[in-house]
């Protein structure tokens, strides 16, 4: 409960800072101050936000998720990040910035359809990126719900809530599907998140980010020195993990100890059982043994298979009395590390369904590349260069950021690790790794109270990236939708009170999407930023350093940039029979998108009709006459 207290004060204060920013923007121009803060962002404001907006849930959540689940290979998988403000924004954030304020843009599709005086390369770019930053939003709304139900799980009240979720829905088509908890949980981290962002906008975006961004670095640390005490240090744990081989799956009916007993039994997802035969399995799904049965349904299990993790969980008083499981059906195992001491040490890590393991080296060397670049192709990004303040702010940001991602990432990579040996069989809920190690480290140290500000730290990860995804979305919308196509003449009220309803609208559109997730979200957020990058990243260069890039050749590169993620991903799924992406040549789908989509605009470009001299003399002068070739992509 001291948990959830000390949450709660955190959430309070991020509504406090979002009236607080209604207020201050109130006397300004309602578009730029509500979609860049009147573009006067500091060096601090910059960094942070930018720093926050990056680290989303899929940092805190997702790729914790997969470190538990893969290991030390991780490191190889994440390693390029620490140098992404470095190119992100050294590639282009000031041109953008530049270009921007010229054309008076305020969006990412406003920018393309001003710099091409176009509005098919408008209408096009904001397809994208609404599509896209849709799979965004999902990762984000489901890594908001599991941290919710973490650190509300144990409180009377909402237990009684759950139960009377369940009821409530059950039956109902999609809805009804989902687990109550996550279904309640989602609903207020959504409802919250919707309302401080249409509430505050930009202003109240950044000044959040820029809290968000010191509470998860804070958090990571404390976490970091916390979780290295009780596991004996980084040594001691290496060695544990060495000695580990993954879980095995499968499913299984829970019987009676005493079939004579009369009265329900009900076991809740994530209980320690043991099976006929002394094994250790761990619930993925709750169960109910009715009055008058011996048995339960089948229900999906995992099943502990190294000897060290099956002493703790017997050691640790956790195992269920009153009832055993039986086996029902075949054992899946790791298609990759199945019965492998050390697999978790080395690369490529163990995987359930690659043959050839988590990450082999060419698909190491492809994330490196991905990391970057996709990360320069994000429009989340581009709308926060547009709204720093001059050079010097971008210059001191740029170190700021790479400082900040190397003291979140690596420490992640070292708790996480870490977590295999403090908590084992957390493969039926791996995104829910970082709470619940928040909560077993305080605990532990008898400091539950500081398992509400940890907790804040993931959770402030998701908010940032939420409200400006959010954002982007309801930009997209109606401003390169609404205003320059249907409603030119629009009023500043008119599209107030449109912006708002977007934002609502589309935040819980993205809830009742992500009601039946993937197993891990960070396939998501890697799915939607490789269609970003995909689609915006070569469009974008070429827009702001050729000046002979045809909007023809702009839309071709964007359209083929997202066929290419697309089909690659429509690939996998064939051959996995899961949502992930299809590696050809061992090359992530984002390499082939990007060469694509480059080659493809400078073909177009050279075969199509550039745009006037006029535009070509805004964004870029009068050509020089000194017999250099202004249809060049190097120069000019």
């Amino acid at each position: 409960m001291s948990a959830l207290v000390s949450f709660a004060i955190y959430l309070l204060f991020v509504f406090v800072l979002a009236a607080v920013a209604n207020r201050v923007g109130k006397d300004k121009g309602f578009l730029k101050e509500y979609f860049l803060g009147s573009r006067t962002i500091g060096v601090w404001a910059f960094a942070l936000t930018y720093a926050a907006t990056s680290a989303s849930g899929g940092s805190f959540m997702g790729f914790p998720s997969l470190i538990y689940t893969h290991g030390w290979s991780l490191a190889w998988w994440i390693a390029g990040y620490m140098v992404v403000p470095l190119i992100a924004l050294g590639l282009m954030a000031k041109r953008i910035n530049q270009v921007s304020r010229i054309a008076g843009a305020i969006t990412v599709p406003e920018l393309l359809r001003r710099r091409f005086g176009s509005s098919l390369v408008g209408n096009v770019a904001t397809l994208m990126l609404i599509f896209f930053m849709f799979f965004y939003l999902m990762a984000q709304f489901k890594a908001g719900a599991q941290i919710m139900a973490t650190i509300l799980e144990g409180v009377p009240l909402y237990t009684e809530a759950v139960f009377a979720t369940e009821a409530l829905f059950d039956g109902v088509p999609w809805i009804g599907q989902a687990e109550g908890d996550y279904l309640l949980c989602l609903a207020f981290f959504a409802v919250s998140v919707i309302i401080y962002t249409t509430y505050g906008g930009f202003r109240a975006v950044v000044w959040t980010d820029v809290m968000q961004g010191l509470v998860m670095g804070v958090g990571v640390i404390i976490l970091l020195v916390m979780t290295l005490s009780q596991v004996g240090g980084l040594g001691k744990a290496t060695q544990e993990l060495s000695k580990m081989t993954p879980p095995e799956f499968l499913d299984v009916v829970v019987e009676r100890e005493d079939p004579d007993v009369a009265e329900e039994m009900r076991i809740p997802r994530g209980t320690w059982i043991l099976t006929r035969d002394q094994e250790v399995i761990r619930l993925k799904s709750a169960v109910v043994v009715v009055s008058g049965e011996a048995a339960s349904e089948p229900v999906e299990a995992i099943r502990l298979t190294s000897a060290g993790e099956i002493s703790r969980v017997k050691e640790s008083g956790k195992l269920l009395r009153g009832g055993f499981a039986k086996v029902s059906g075949e054992v899946e195992t790791y298609a990759y590390g199945a019965g492998k001491p050390g697999v978790y040490t080395s690369t490529p890590g163990p995987s359930r369904d690659n043959p050839m393991g988590f990450l082999t080296v060419f698909l190491a060397l492809s994330f490196f590349v991905f990391w970057n670049f996709s990360g320069a192709g994000q429009p989340s990004y581009m709308v926060r260069q547009m709204a720093f303040k001059n050079t010097l702010t971008l210059r001191r940001s740029m170190a700021m950021v790479a400082v900040y991602f190397s003291l979140i990432y690596f420490p992640l990579v070292i708790i996480f690790t870490c977590a295999r040996v403090l908590l084992p069989g957390m493969e039926i809920y791996p995104d829910r790794v970082m709470p619940e190690m928040a909560q077993a480290v305080t605990s532990s140290a008898g400091m539950p109270w500081l398992a509400g500000l940890l907790v804040a730290a993931p959770f402030a990860a998701v908010m940032s990236s939420v409200d400006s995804f959010l954002l982007l979305v309801s930009s997209g919308v109606v401003r390169d939708i609404y205003q320059e196509s249907i409603n030119p003449k629009a009023s500043e009220k008119q599209i107030k009170r449109l912006t708002y309803g977007v934002t609502v609208v589309v935040g819980v559109l993205g809830m009742i999407a992500v009601l039946q997730p993937p197993v891990f979200l960070q396939h998501l957020i890697v799915f939607a930023s490789a269609g970003l990058g995909a689609s915006f990243l070569m469009p974008m260069i070429f827009a702001l350093y050729w000046r002979r890039t045809s909007g023809i050749a702009i839309v071709a590169g964007m359209v083929a940039g997202a066929i290419t993620i697309l089909s690659l991903y429509l690939v996998g799924m064939l051959k996995t029979g899961k949502f992930g992406d299809y590696p050809f040549l061992g090359l992530h789908p984002f390499i082939w998108a990007v060469m694509i989509s480059g080659i493809l605009i400078v073909l177009v470009s050279l075969r199509s009709k550039p745009p006037g001299n006029s535009i070509q003399e805004k964004y870029f002068g009068k050509a020089e006459s000194d017999g250099s070739d202004p249809a060049s992509p190097i120069g000019k």
